[in-house]
């Protein structure tokens, strides 16, 4: 798997435990170690997008730049061949 897939890959993992603790949190708004775990989570997915939009690009509209031109236009788009 190349470098762009495990980042894209670690992102999708790291959402699903979020929204996963986010319904969990929801009902057990006061559990020490589902705080903690989300605080890990946020970070290490946070590190995974700054990663992956610092080599590929951005990822959502509000990461391009705008400096000179709309980056987030630029590249494949994801259903092209070339962006999977």
């Amino acid at each position: 798997m190349h470098e762009k897939q495990k980042l894209l890959s670690m992102i999708r993992k790291y959402d699903f435990v979020l929204y996963e603790l986010q319904l969990y949190l929801d009902t057990h708004p006061h559990s020490p170690e589902a705080l903690r775990m989300w605080k890990n989570y946020q970070s290490m997915r946070q590190k995974a997008v700054s990663s992956y939009v610092r080599q590929f690009g951005p990822i959502q509209p509000m990461q391009a730049e705008g400096n000179g031109s709309w980056d987030w236009v630029d590249g494949p788009w994801p259903w092209e061949k070339e962006a999977n």
